[in-house]
């Protein structure tokens, strides 16, 4: 579709006076072709694929950047999953490949390197235990690097040993970067669901069902969509507002398009996916929570929350869908706690509760994200908190994820701020009740009916 010079022109005026932004353009690149017999090897052809097809990324999109006016904050690469390369080595550590993409992601500017990951929904190879055992050392160990491990979907049900075990690899990394408040898990999720053409960390990976190469796109904008919102008034019917939601939703998917095309075809790659996400950030204007109290609720958590959501979800897709050639990864509404000022401030005041986001969980696009919880919870509990988001996603055949923060030696209300996008998180109750037996049992989940397709 061509662009007309009125789009532009309105895009750049969102740019200048509410935030809007390109979040990333992530450049997916296929490893397939780097498994060697050694570990060693195997992380020295990592390293040669990344810095040889991704050289040019960072630079490209900072000349496309400059002629559009639109600011792309985060340049990425999506590597296929890891854990794929792992049964042909010769070691149990697959840590070197880890650093070995650091130190590509360094060479070539970017931002972070997402594919760490594994598949395990419906059990575990050889390669996807070595990289569930390394994913705590690799993480301490990097800056960039960012890990996945799909733990279930609808059609294969939940491996809930996976979540035991993932459960352990969260607190495991906690530990290892206690000296950055935890940091390391706000690079680790765990999936249900997954897909292939992820553009947002941390679930980035560039699915085996993909090219060589493929730029795929995510949007941001949840200042345009609150203004939007807020110049309607308090009289606008939902109907109205989820009118205007759509609206802003195709203009914004509309200017993804344009960079991302742009930045392919000035690449020589092809072009993959917009995800169409409206994703937060700390700054003041930009936050997914304002947009649901401009829908009437005075706090996020109040009753209604889930309605609101469930609205601006829908109306967000609607409005996306009709603006790109190929709408992709997750695609939504974004509610990543520590991201999000209003989320913060929600939380903060006792407004928003754990098991409120949790229920939101159903109707956004992905899940338990960015959410702190006190540094002794345990194991089990977070294994259980696993297993129930991804019960969400099975049984609604949507990805659902969970990016939990276990801060070491927080309680319930603490803080940590991280600065920049990952912003500042507030420690959550969580319920004191055991769930020790149910993690004891072990075992796989069945699928649910819907779950039987031919």
């Amino acid at each position: 579709m061509p662009f007309h010079e009125r789009e532009i022109l309105e895009t750049i005026r969102m740019v200048d006076l509410e935030t809007l932004d390109i979040r990333t353009t992530t450049l997916g690149i296929s490893l397939r072709g780097c498994v060697r017999s050694t570990v060693s090897a195997t992380a020295d052809a990592v390293y040669e694929r990344i810095t040889s097809a991704g050289e040019k990324l960072v630079e490209t999109a900072n000349s496309v950047e400059r002629d559009y006016g639109i600011p792309i904050v985060n340049k990425r690469v999506a590597v296929t999953p890891v854990a794929l390369l792992g049964d042909a080595v010769d070691s149990d550590d697959l840590v070197p490949i880890a650093q070995a993409m650091d130190r590509a992601g360094g060479e070539i500017g970017i931002d972070y390197a997402g594919g760490f990951s594994a598949l395990v929904h419906g059990g575990s190879s050889l390669g996807d235990r070595r990289l569930i055992s390394s994913i705590p050392k690799a993480l301490a160990s990097t800056s960039r690097v960012c890990s996945s491990v799909n733990v279930g979907s609808t059609r294969a049900g939940i491996n809930f040993d996976a979540c035991i075990e993932m459960a352990g690899v969260i607190k495991e990394t906690a530990r290892l970067t206690e000296a950055d408040g935890g940091l390391g898990c706000a690079k680790l999720v765990v999936f249900t669901n997954a897909v292939e053409d992820n553009p947002f960390i941390a679930g980035a990976m560039h699915g085996i069902g993909m090219p060589d190469e493929v730029i795929n796109c995510g949007v941001s904008g949840p200042g345009v969509v609150n203004a939007s919102v807020a110049q309607l008034g308090p009289d606008a019917s939902l109907g109205a507002v989820c009118e205007e939601i759509k609206k802003i939703s195709f203009k914004v998917t509309r200017m993804g398009e344009l960079i991302g095309r742009e930045t392919a075809k000035r690449l020589g790659v092809p072009f993959g996916i917009v995800d169409l996400s409206l994703a937060p950030t700390p700054a003041s204007g930009d936050s997914v929570a304002d947009i649901l109290e401009g829908f009437g609720l005075e706090r996020v958590g109040a009753p209604g929350t889930i309605l609101c959501l469930a609205m601006l979800n829908d109306a967000v897709k609607k409005g996306g869908s009709m603006a790109a050639s190929r709408v992709g990864g997750l695609s939504g509404a974004f509610i990543p706690v520590s991201e999000d000022m209003g989320m913060v401030r929600a939380a903060e005041e006792g407004a928003l509760s754990y098991e409120k986001l949790e229920a939101m969980t159903a109707v956004c696009s992905v899940g338990i994200d960015m959410v702190a919880v006190p540094g002794d919870t345990s194991a089990e509990t977070i294994a259980a908190m696993i297993g129930d988001q991804m019960a969400i996603g099975m049984i609604n055949d949507k990805t659902t994820a969970v990016r939990l923060l276990p801060l070491p030696g927080m309680k319930e209300g603490d803080t940590v701020d991280w600065g920049g996008l990952l912003g500042k998180a507030v420690a959550m109750r969580i319920s004191p009740f055991s769930s020790d037996g149910l993690t004891r049992r072990g075992g796989r989940v069945p699928p649910p009916l819907n779950g039987l397709k031919n």
